[in-house]
């Protein structure tokens, strides 16, 4: 029950600061119409959340799967994983600017793509999933990634559903500020990563 706990705590802090929902919320915001109604809003936060619980579980199911079937060794996605991490809190400490490039589409046509994927679901979630899925060891240590996902998706959807009243509590000091610690804590799970692939990969070629 320890461990789970542990486990727990720390595949929730890890997704939340990778996918943060306040920054995904307020990036989702930038890209809909002005003229977005609450209903829409609504609705583009239930079926994107949906549509990436559905892409965890595909990865968390066959992402080993795929590796094995490209002899990819677990250490080089999580040097390659940490990257990408890195790269990502960069953008995050330094605010880049949100992408307005899908104002002339529907809200109906981007809740999958960009919302679900890559907004919530993207590249750098991707490869943590794989990463720490590629670590457990048994039953006992994917049930509490599960439920650390499962718990930030509920966070996402109750900040998607809630964004509107969430930007203007926040204002948009607030929330670069909330992205920039996000992208810290990003930052240092990426260097974790590097390392931890990058000794043990260097210990097996180096026999």
């Amino acid at each position: 029950m320890e461990n789970f706990i542990e486990l727990f705590l720390q595949h929730t802090i890890t997704f939340f600061a990778i996918i943060n929902p306040i920054g995904a919320s307020a990036l989702m915001l930038s890209i809909l119409p002005k003229e977005v109604t609450k209903e829409e809003i609504h609705e583009i936060a239930y079926k994107s959340t949906i549509a990436a619980t559905v892409a965890f579980f595909i990865v968390l199911g066959g992402g080993i799967i795929v590796l094995d079937m490209f002899g990819i060794d677990i250490n080089s996605i999580k040097v390659m994983g940490g990257i990408i991490l890195i790269i990502m809190a960069i953008q995050m400490v330094q605010s880049k600017k949100e992408d307005t490039s899908f104002k002339d589409r529907k809200c109906s046509d981007m809740t999958i793509v960009p919302i679900a994927i890559p907004i919530i679901f993207g590249p750098a979630i991707f490869t943590t999933i794989i990463i720490v899925r590629g670590d457990s060891q048994d039953i006992s240590d994917i049930i509490p990634i599960i439920f650390a996902f499962l718990i930030n998706a509920l966070a996402v959807y109750i900040t998607f559903r809630n964004s509107v009243y969430i930007k203007k509590f926040l204002g948009e000091t607030g929330q670069n500020v909330i992205t920039k610690i996000m992208g810290l804590i990003v930052g240092a799970i990426a260097v974790q990563f590097i390392l931890s692939g990058s000794v043990t990969l260097i210990q097996m070629y180096a026999k």
